[in-house]
C-alpha cells in the first residue's frame, strides 16, 4: 500500500493547534473566509446606487475588477510566504489589509478612491482564500480535512449566491457603506478568535524570498487577470492593449518558469510539476474552476432575459446548486474520513459535471422548474466532489514545508480556469447572440448590453426574440462545460491515490 502519512514537519513549519482549539482555529477562518469570499460579489446589485453617489459611470466596472485583479495577484505570494515565515504572522497581514481597505471603501468619497480602496482590500482577501485553506493543513489530520474543505467548499458557493442578495439588502435598509463596514466587527472577532486558538511561531532559519519570481508571477497573473476581465467589454479583444496584455502574460509566464528553475527558494517550485497528484488536482481544479465560475455567470442571465425573472428570484433559484454542493462536499469529507481513499471522488464529480452539462445544454423558454432544478443539482453534486478532494489530496502528498505553496496554486489554477472560461464563454455569447438578434431583425442596444429593465421597456415580439438569442446563445456554453467535465474524468483517473493519514505527524525539534 502507499505511504499514508504526510511528509514530516520542517523545523520552519507551523505547529499544531493547541488540544481543544482546532473548532475555535476552523470557525475563525471560516468567517474570514466568508467575509473575502463575499466581497467578490456583494457590490454587485449595489453598484448603481454607488454610481449615483460617488459619479464615475465609465470607470464603474473597476470597483469589482480591482479587488478579483488584487486577489488573485497576491494569492500565490501568501501561500510562500506563509510557508517560509508562519501562516499566524501572514494571517494578521491579511486581515490588516482586508479590514483597512474594508474601512476604506466604507469612506470613500470619490469613484477613484474607491477602487484604489478595493484594490487594497483584494490584496488582504488574496491571502485569507490561500490561508484559510492552508491553516487547516496546519491542523487537522488528513483524513479529517475533507470535512473541513467541504465546508469551505460550499462558503465560496454559497458566496456567489448570496453576496447579491445581502448587498441589495443593505442598500434598501441603510445605506452602499455598510456592504464594507459591516466586514469590521466580523473580522475582528475571527481575527481574536485565531489569536486565542492558533501557536505562534518564530521562524529560526534565513530565508531568501524569490522577489524576481513574485514581480515576473504577479506581473503575469495581473495582466491575465485584466484581459479576461476587460476584454471584449470595455477594450476590445483585437485592440494594441488587449493583444499587449495577452503578449505579457505569455512572456511574463516563460520568463517565470526560467526563474523558477535557478530560484534557490522558488514562489511555486517547479519540482511540484512532478509529482503526480499536485499536476493532476492542479489540472481538475482548473476545469472544474472553469465549469463552476463560466455556468455562475451565465446562469442569471439565462434566468432573466430568457425566463424573465427577476434579479433577486435568479439568484434564488440557484439555490439547488448550492445544495448539490453543500450535499456532496460533505458527504465527500465523510467519506475521506472514513475511508482514507480519495480517488473515486473527483471520477464521479467529473462525470456528474459532463451529465449536468449535457442536462443544461438542452434548456429552453419552456423548461420546467423542475427540469432546471435538478440539472443545476448534479452540477453541484459534481462540484462538491471535487474541491474539497483537490485541497485534501495535494496537502497530503506534498512535504509540510511546501503545503502553502501548493495550497496557494490550487487556488491559483482554479481562479485563472474561471477567469479564462468566464473570458471565453462572453465572447461566444456575445457573437452567437448578435447573430442570432440579427437573424430575427433586431440588434443589441448601444454598449451591447441588455437587462431586465431594457426586456420590460420591448414589445412581446421583441422580447421573444430575444429570449430565443439567449437561449440559442447559451447552448454550446454548456456543452463547453460536458466537454470540460470529460477532461477532468480523464485527468480523474491519471490521479494518484496516497492513502491519508489518520493524525498529524508531531512537529520535529
Amino acid at each position: 500500500m502507499t505511504e499514508a502519512a504526510p511528509q514530516p514537519p520542517q523545523e520552519d513549519g507551523p505547529a499544531q493547534a493547541a488540544h481543544g482549539s482546532t473548532r475555535l482555529v476552523v470557525a475563525s477562518i471560516g468567517v474570514l473566509l466568508l467575509l473575502a469570499a463575499l466581497d467578490q460579489t456583494i457590490v454587485a446589485t449595489a453598484l448603481p446606487t454607488i454610481v449615483a453617489d460617488l459619479g464615475g459611470l465609465d470607470h464603474l466596472s473597476w470597483v469589482v475588477t480591482a479587488y478579483v485583479l488584487a486577489s488573485t495577484v497576491s494569492a500565490p505570494l501568501y501561500g510562500k510566504l506563509g510557508d517560509l515565515f508562519g501562516r499566524r504572522s501572514m494571517v494578521y497581514v491579511s486581515v490588516g489589509l482586508f479590514l483597512v481597505g474594508s474601512t476604506l471603501c466604507g469612506v470613500s468619497g470619490s469613484m477613484l478612491f474607491l477602487i484604489l480602496a478595493r484594490a487594497l482590500q483584494g490584496l488582504g482577501g488574496g491571502g485569507l482564500f490561500v490561508l484559510a485553506l492552508a491553516v487547516i493543513g496546519d491542523v487537522i489530520p488528513p483524513r479529517e480535512r475533507g470535512k473541513v474543505q467541504g465546508l469551505f467548499a460550499i462558503v465560496f458557493a454559497s458566496s456567489s449566491m448570496l453576496g447579491p442578495l445581502i448587498g441589495g439588502w443593505f442598500v434598501e435598509v441603510a445605506s452602499w457603506h455598510w456592504i464594507f463596514f459591516v466586514n469590521l466587527p466580523f473580522g475582528i472577532l475571527a481575527v481574536l478568535g485565531f489569536t486565542l486558538s492558533f501557536p505562534h511561531f518564530t521562524a529560526h532559519t534565513q530565508h531568501k524570498i524569490d522577489w524576481a519570481g513574485a514581480a515576473t508571477l504577479s506581473l503575469g497573473l495581473a495582466a491575465l487577470t485584466l484581459v479576461t476581465s476587460l476584454g471584449g467589454q470595455s477594450i476590445p479583444w483585437d485592440s494594441p492593449f488587449a493583444l499587449g496584455l495577452i503578449a505579457l502574460t505569455l512572456a511574463s509566464g516563460v520568463l517565470f518558469f526560467r526563474i523558477e528553475s535557478r530560484a534557490s527558494e522558488p514562489i511555486l517550485p517547479p519540482s511540484l510539476f512532478a509529482t503526480n497528484v499536485f499536476r493532476n488536482t492542479s489540472a481538475i481544479g482548473f476545469v472544474a474552476g472553469a465549469a463552476m465560475f463560466g455556468s455562475l455567470t451565465f446562469l442569471p442571465i439565462y434566468l432573466q432575459l430568457a425566463m424573465g425573472e427577476s434579479p433577486t428570484v435568479s439568484g434564488l433559484q440557484l439555490v439547488p446548486m448550492t445544495l448539490g454542493i453543500v450535499g456532496a462536499a460533505n458527504l465527500s469529507g465523510r467519506y475521506m474520513g472514513k475511508t482514507g481513499r480519495y480517488r473515486i471522488l473527483p471520477i464521479i464529480g467529473t462525470g456528474v459535471i459532463m451529465l449536468a452539462g449535457l442536462l443544461l445544454s438542452r434548456i429552453s423558454t419552456t423548461t420546467g422548474p423542475i427540469v432546471f432544478s435538478v440539472s443545476l443539482a448534479f452540477l453541484g453534486v459534481g462540484m462538491g466532489c471535487i474541491f474539497p478532494v483537490v485541497t485534501t489530496a495535494v496537502q497530503n502528498a506534498v512535504p509540510r514545508k511546501l503545503l502553502g505553496t501548493a495550497t496557494a496554486s490550487g487556488v491559483m489554477f482554479r481562479q485563472i480556469g474561471g477567469s479564462l472560461a468566464v473570458a471565453a464563454f462572453g465572447a461566444l455569447f456575445a457573437g452567437r447572440m448578435a447573430t442570432s438578434l440579427a437573424d430575427s431583425g433586431l440588434s443589441l442596444p448601444a454598449g451591447g448590453e441588455i437587462g431586465p429593465h431594457q426586456m420590460a421597456a420591448l414589445a412581446p415580439a421583441q422580447r421573444t426574440a430575444v429570449a430565443e438569442a439567449v437561449v440559442t446563445a447559451i447552448h454550446p456554453i454548456f456543452l463547453i462545460v460536458a466537454a470540460l467535465g470529460a477532461i477532468g474524468l480523464v485527468l480523474a483517473f491519471l490521479l494518484e491515490e496516497i492513502d491519508l493519514a489518520s493524525r498529524l505527524v508531531p512537529k520535529s525539534e
